[in-house]
């Protein structure tokens, strides 16, 4: 019996790490459906991962709010 090779083959390197995804079993549309659900399972867990959670401030402040807003005037063609 000959073994089949994989049709689709995916590497994923993510910053210093490097992913490898085959899929050997089924029609091509089955094997691109696994190597999907897989990257997108590989990718979930690098984000997880290596999530930083940055403080963002509620509101927006600004140090030139004493300053009115510079307003261009629009030139109409008559």
């Amino acid at each position: 019996m000959e073994m089949q090779m994989p049709a689709v083959k995916a590497t994923l390197c993510l910053g210093s790490e490097t992913h490898s995804i085959e899929a050997c079993k089924g029609i091509l549309s089955e094997q691109l459906i696994f190597v999907k659900g897989e990257s997108m399972n590989i990718l979930k867990e690098f984000i997880t991962t290596h999530n930083v959670p940055i403080d963002v401030p509620d509101e927006v402040t600004s140090e030139d709010d004493d300053e009115a807003p510079t307003v261009k005037s629009k030139k109409v063609r008559t």
